[in-house]
């Protein structure tokens, strides 16, 4: 167990070296949670604290989001959720936010397993309040998990996560942005995970590097008797 966290610092220390020497490179720190409260129905918490550059002292943009799960099988379930994203322009003398979005999503999740890899199907629709703006997005998000040293994700499990998700808008630009991401994760215990990975982010002509450290806490609230 310790060999295994010691790896991981290793890969961790490195990436952080590697992309400290990048310009234009931003971090993101991620938490995201399922909370069990029913057979059927959990609650999904989110917090990203996105930073303009590397080190976490420039932020971009916080997101705060949440919904309510509504688990169809084990292998999918529907969302209806709520997010806050105020977002800060870089190097601003502004203390406040420039841009504020409010946002109201849906999303389906459905997952299947080729051999030994899962692979995850996110679709979501997005209602957006960007200041006095209202707009539409689509989302698409294919993500496989491969396991290294065991041939399931379990505790004790080093493994690989990489996804592409596009993003569409309904009226104007219809192409809005890309998202293409590849991380090593550690499943530390059932309920606990990280991933430490890289994230090109293009929007239209424009791209940017993004290093991202995510937690994932799952917890389950429901009662399992005496």
């Amino acid at each position: 167990m310790f060999r295994k966290i010691y790896i991981f610092l290793v890969f961790l220390f490195l990436a952080t070296s590697l992309f400290s020497q990048q310009d234009k490179t931003g971090n993101w720190l991620m938490y995201f949670g399922t909370n069990r409260i029913h057979d059927n129905w959990s609650i999904h918490t989110e917090v990203q604290y996105r930073n303009h550059e590397l080190a976490p002292n420039t932020v971009e943009q916080l997101l705060l989001r949440t919904g309510l799960n509504y688990h169809l099988s084990s292998s999918s379930s529907v969302t209806l959720g709520y997010g806050f994203i105020p977002s800060y322009v870089y190097e601003s003398e502004q203390s406040k936010p420039e841009v504020t979005e409010h946002r109201i999503f849906q999303q389906l999740i459905m997952s299947n397993k080729i051999g030994r890899i899962k692979f995850e199907h996110r679709y979501r629709i997005e209602q957006r309040w960007v200041n006095d703006d209202y707009r539409n997005r689509l989302r698409y998000r294919l993500m496989a998990f491969i396991p290294i040293n065991k041939p399931v994700i379990e505790e004790g499990t080093f493994f690989v996560g990489i996804y592409d998700e596009v993003f569409m808008n309904t009226k104007s630009t219809f192409f809005d942005r890309n998202r293409l991401y590849a991380a090593l994760g550690y499943q530390i215990k059932k309920s606990l995970q990280v991933q430490l990975g890289y994230l090109n982010q293009r929007v239209n002509p424009f791209g940017k590097h993004h290093l991202q450290l995510g937690v994932v806490f799952n917890t389950d609230f429901r009662k399992t008797g005496d």
